[in-house]
């Protein structure tokens, strides 16, 4: 069996490791099949999320693990909807498994996933088992209530630490890249204008004037993707430190209104602004929106409810035909009237409430999410054996919960999103 300790409060470390159990009447001769089974053992569960069409682990990265000393189960069609075959899992040497086959659960020493699987799946898994993935944890109670009930561990990947060590296990920002990639794609196909400039024996058609708000990850990706298709793209940030940024891939920042004590960014991302400035900001926006033809909006504070940066009067002075793309709009939106999932027509002007857009580019962002997660796992293995220390930053940080015991219980109360 696979037993996950913890070794001491001197060097805060927690270790998964092979141990052989055997009676001293048993025979002492331990086959292959044996000896392979006590291997750390990760599960990798079909995602059953609405809409959700990403899988934790490509068969590149289950065939590195299995090269770490890990044993990976995985159930079977897990990886369909992201174009891998089951057959690529199987040649990778993943053993496949039906989907509500509670036996791989109860044997699971880790188990990898995009989204938390219900607490009824959960809770069929053994006592220890860590849990890895993008686990909603900000006002999550019921999660904690799981985890407490079940004495898991958990990582939560939203909290890595945006450090530069992170950068490859960092799926908010592999994740990102596709929402902003995409984002702009969606734009487009609902503009009813061209993007780039164009010359024409009928006359010259103008380029189509973007304008992004937020310059993280996902906001530089829309705006290298704008730029790409000829657009002219104007950016507003409140940060900025990030012109600099805006500027190298050939747009244009909006210059903050003029405040003492203008925000700046904490951790990678950027601090909550105070109501008088973003009132501020939203009148400066309000003229770059009413000549604007597409708004793609990426600003996003963790834990909290998105800033709204597009009142009802800004709408009012966009153009009919215009186009505004709310990635914030499940934390309850950048813009006034945008509904998760949908595309509301406002007076002639669409608003996209673009929800869950990595899972639409499914094979890719599986892919990146896989690798991210393999870059987590990759160091702390070592000869079929998971060594976590919590002293470490990376750890420290993402680590909701240990063998059921909440760690960062203020996470699990901030945002009352659950």
């Amino acid at each position: 069996m696979v037993s996950l300790i913890l070794i001491s409060n001197i060097n805060s470390k927690i270790r998964i490791s092979s141990e052989t159990f055997l009676k001293w009447d048993d025979d002492p001769v331990i086959s292959i099949g044996e000896t392979f089974s006590n291997l750390p053992r990760f599960l990798i569960p079909l995602e059953i999320s609405s809409g959700e069409k990403r899988v934790a682990a490509s068969p590149e990265t289950v065939k590195k693990l299995i090269a770490l000393g890990c044993h990976v189960t995985l159930e079977v069609g897990a990886g369909l909807s992201a174009g891998f075959l089951d057959q690529d899992y199987k040649i990778a040497g993943a053993d496949l498994v039906s989907k509500g086959d509670s036996d791989p659960w109860r044997k699971t020493d880790v188990l990898l996933c995009v989204n938390p699987p219900p607490s009824e799946s959960l809770l069929k898994m053994k006592q220890g088992a860590l849990l890895i993935g993008l686990l909603e944890p900000y006002g999550n109670i019921a999660l904690a209530k799981t985890l407490e009930k079940g004495g898991f561990s958990a990582f939560a990947l939203e909290l890595l630490p945006r450090i530069s060590r992170a950068q490859s296990a960092d799926v908010l920002s592999s994740q990102g890249n596709i929402a902003g990639y995409k984002s702009v794609l969606l734009a487009a196909g609902a503009l009813d204008r061209y993007f780039p400039m164009l010359m024409t024996a009928a006359g010259t058609v103008q380029p189509a004037k973007i304008v992004v708000l937020g310059a993280g990850v996902a906001g530089l990706q829309a705006v290298a993707t704008a730029r790409r298709l000829g657009a002219v793209v104007f950016v507003s940030d409140i940060r900025p430190a990030v012109k600099e940024q805006v500027e190298s891939l050939g747009a244009r920042f909006i210059n903050l209104p003029d405040f003492q004590d203008n925000p700046s960014e904490s951790g990678g991302y950027a601090k909550q602004a105070s109501e008088a400035f973003l009132s501020a900001q939203r009148q400066q926006l309000s003229d770059h929106l009413a000549e604007a033809d597409v708004a793609i909006c990426t600003a996003q504070v963790p834990g909290k409810k998105a800033p709204r940066l597009i009142t009802e009067e800004m709408l009012d002075r966009m153009r009919i035909g215009s186009v505004v793309v709310d990635l914030a709009v499940e934390q309850g939106g950048n813009c006034a009237g945008t509904r998760a999932g949908e595309t509301v027509d406002r007076k002639g002007v669409k608003l996209i409430g673009a929800s869950d857009l990595p899972s639409t580019v499914p094979n890719h962002a599986s892919s990146l999410y896989a690798r991210n997660l393999l870059a987590l796992v990759e160091p702390l293995v070592s000869n079929g054996e998971l060594t976590i220390d919590s002293n470490d930053e990376l750890i420290d940080g993402c680590m909701i919960s240990f063998q059921g015991d909440i760690r960062h219980p203020e996470v699990f109360s901030f945002g009352g999103a659950h």
